[in-house]
């Protein structure tokens, strides 16, 4: 494996002792937005009346600059503290009739599956779940979809970069069947923002995603982009003082909170823009398609076929007793490569299949994925 651009691990305050291969879960913050985030909770204490007085504005300044980073309407952007915020909030403004459908993938995050279903029994609607393949082409994944959408169908799921398979979804065609069938559409874009230059989809009703991933902002910062139709009816999910205010102000003040990482996040922008993050995201990329075939070679697989993976993640398929459904084994395991190799990193799965999802920043080299070939095989 090579690199032209170095690593700079330097940027960030890692603990070096481990090989971090998950910056997709949690990610990681940056050094300076850190610093500039301490900066802000210490200018808090200094005067909390001052700081909630200046705060409306300093947002207003930061979802601007999030806005236009991701490339859309800062009239319908609100910030909200994760995509799965986001994905609720959508699903409670479309509306859900008794014996309507939502519709997701099988690759759909579990938490906006769970999101999907209280919806389902609350309005006594029905969740479809659409399979799509790990392999399928762009044209069997809009098969798929095309198939459960009817005129029963209140609302469709659609993952743009999947969590659990690290696919990218022809989430815009899928967008244009929903717009021509006239059914509502959220764009799960939770892995979207850094790894797609232009992330929010025209023509979608809602789309969410996370700048705590691959844009390395504070955790607890997200954005929801919500099409014109649909601006006066969202409203967040806690009502507040601001909910006189019309979209995207009434998002911005949710009562007494910790808002510092929703100011801070540009400052991680600034850090990505030094770093040439678009030509270091494609080396990252063909760095994991080496490191994921050697990792597989270790313990004895071959890395999936995807049609369309993800910038930056990479599937490895482990060969285990449990099921890859089995989310009790599988935090079991992750918690043995803590504590017996010193990795962290992510089980994912697919139907019956179980996958290590190896995913990198910018403080990655292909020293950590050879260090991992070498390490993980005794776990198995």
């Amino acid at each position: 494996m090579t690199q032209s651009l170095p690593a700079r691990p330097d940027l960030w305050t890692l603990d070096p002792a481990v090989l971090h291969v998950n910056h997709g879960s949690f990610g990681a913050v940056p050094r300076r937005t850190q610093e500039t985030a301490a900066a802000l909770r210490a200018e808090t204490e200094a005067n909390p009346m001052a700081w909630f007085r200046r705060l409306p504005d300093r947002l207003a300044a930061s979802r601007r600059a999030l806005a236009g980073y991701l490339r859309t309407d800062p009239d319908g952007l609100v910030l909200v503290r994760n995509a799965s915020a986001g994905v609720n909030v959508a699903l409670s403004t479309v509306p859900t009739a008794e014996g309507s459908r939502i519709v997701l993938s099988d690759h759909v995050y579990g938490a906006v599956r769970i999101a999907a279903e209280r919806v389902a029994r609350r309005c006594g609607a029905e969740v479809v779940t659409v399979a799509v393949p790990l392999e399928a082409t762009a044209d069997d994944t809009i098969d798929a979809f095309a198939s459960a959408v009817d005129e029963r169908t209140a609302v469709v799921v659609v993952d743009q970069i999947s969590s659990e398979t690290a696919m990218l979804f022809p989430v815009t065609q899928v967008v244009a069947l929903c717009q021509r069938a006239g059914v509502p559409v959220v764009v799960d874009g939770a892995h979207a923002p850094g790894l797609l230059d232009q992330p929010v989809v025209g023509g979608a009703d809602f789309w969410t995603g996370n700048f705590h991933k691959w844009p390395c902002a504070p955790r607890g910062t997200a954005a929801l982009a919500v099409a014109e139709r649909w601006r006066s009816r969202t409203l967040p999910l806690i009502a507040s003082w601001a909910e006189p205010e019309p979209l995207p102000q009434r998002f911005d003040w949710q009562a007494t909170d910790d808002y510092v990482g929703w100011v801070a996040a540009p400052v991680s922008l600034e850090v990505l823009a030094e770093l040439d993050w678009p030509r270091r995201r494609a080396e990252l990329s063909a760095m994991l398609d080496e490191a994921a075939a050697l990792v597989a070679k270790s313990v004895g697989t071959t890395p999936p076929d995807i049609a369309s993976p993800a910038p930056t993640m990479r599937l490895v398929e482990l060969a285990v007793p449990w099921s890859g459904g089995d989310h009790e084994a599988g935090d079991a395991f992750k918690h043995r490569a803590a504590g017996e190799i010193g990795a962290e990193l992510t089980v994912t799965s697919h139907g019956a299949r179980t996958f290590v999802r190896l995913s990198a920043h910018a403080y990655n080299t292909p020293r950590d994925y050879e260090l991992l070939a070498a390490r993980l095989p005794a776990l198995l």
